[in-house]
């Protein structure tokens, strides 16, 4: 098939959405399929105000008109919210074409821990977008049934996966520091959650692997935690390394592929017992979910780093593609009941005032 990918998250960022579409971009192609990514890079940009890290395509809409009439995909997949897959849905419904679209990233709960929007509006404006898809994909179960119970259909799971060739115990740690290290790599943003990490009374060292707009603030409120900046590739496997804990404070995962990369290195992992940590862990063995993370923290040092390392091998790239694949919907499909799953609306009317279920 021939794909056309739509993602306002791609290379160079380096946060797990972007990887994401990357690993399925190159899996679909291993597997055959033509895959044309539609993504800033081909548009005129200007820098997001809340990311530096990211690009936001400007006027995008007849560009990308002209590239998706050029190209006449068998499938168009809207990996995101933003511009670009704004525009892309309006192309699509305008001319009545099938369309899948993917829930990656919690904005009801982003908004309000950065800007505190109630997440009932964030949740109407997304129903909104999404209402039209003839599948909306999600990392997990949990994750299907948080949007089902707050209006949304056509829910399908599409799971994630890890380069386990990659991400692999044994290898030379990056830093040594007194341990036990107990290591963190995010974003360094407000909805990560970090101080709740940083805050904890741990023994040992603090690691902390990731950029963001609060690295200034949390390098002078932490000073005794080691900030080892953006680290990619066989530099981010050797910080895995150094680590005996890796700890997620997030509350607003929607899987956590950095979970899946630190058990991959046979590090376990302490978290909040939330969506992401709840699927990825879950009775696994090789990690400790408490809403104490310093609890969470000091007991997952007891746990065998072989079953850390048998649990991230369940997750496959080539099983994330596969069930991608199971629910692409051909432009030209014969009808099914997507376009009624939510609402009638005409594409251009205003979001519901009542930010409730439709």
């Amino acid at each position: 098939m021939k794909f056309a990918l739509v993602s306002d998250a791609w290379k160079p960022q380096v946060n797990g959405v972007a990887r994401t579409l990357v690993a399925l971009h190159d899996g679909l192609k291993a597997a055959g399929h033509d895959v044309f990514p539609l993504t800033p890079a081909l548009f005129r940009t200007v820098r997001c105000p809340t990311d530096r890290e990211i690009r936001l395509a400007v006027a995008a809409r007849p560009r990308l008109t002209r590239l998706l009439e050029a190209l006449m995909p068998d499938a168009i997949h809207i990996a995101t919210e933003g511009p670009l897959g704004t525009a892309a849905r309006k192309y699509c419904i305008k001319r009545n074409l099938h369309f899948t679209t993917a829930y990656h990233t919690k904005y009801p709960e982003y908004l309000k821990a950065r800007f505190g929007l109630p997440m009932a509006w964030t949740y109407a404006i997304l129903r909104r977008f999404h209402c039209r898809s003839s599948a909306i994909m999600v990392a997990t179960e949990t994750i299907r049934r948080e949007l089902a119970e707050n209006g949304f259909d056509h829910l399908a799971l599409w799971t994630r996966g890890v380069d386990i060739a990659l991400f692999r115990p044994g290898c030379n740690p990056a830093v040594d520091l007194p341990p036990p290290v107990f290591l963190c790599v995010s974003r360094i943003a407000a909805e990560k959650d970090l101080p709740l990490f940083l805050d904890l009374d741990l023994p040992g060292s603090k690691l902390v692997v990731g950029d963001g707009h609060l690295l200034p603030e949390m390098k002078r409120r932490y000073p005794n935690a080691h900030f080892a900046g953006r680290q990619q590739g066989e530099a981010l496997v050797q910080h895995y390394a150094s680590a005996d804990v890796f700890v997620l404070p997030s509350r607003t995962e929607t899987f956590g592929l950095v979970m899946l990369e630190a058990l991959a290195c046979g590090v376990p992992v302490a978290a909040l017992p939330v969506p992401g940590p709840m699927d990825v862990i879950g009775d696994s063995g090789a990690g400790v979910l408490d809403w104490d993370l310093r609890a969470a923290a000091l007991a997952a040092l007891n746990i065998r780093r072989e079953i850390c390392r048998s649990q991230a091998e369940q997750f496959s790239w080539q099983t994330s593609v596969e069930q991608f694949l199971s629910h692409v919907v051909p432009v030209r499909a014969p009808s099914i009941d997507a376009h009624s799953s939510i609402s009638e609306r005409d594409d251009d009317e205003p979001a519901p005032a009542n930010p409730t279920h439709p």
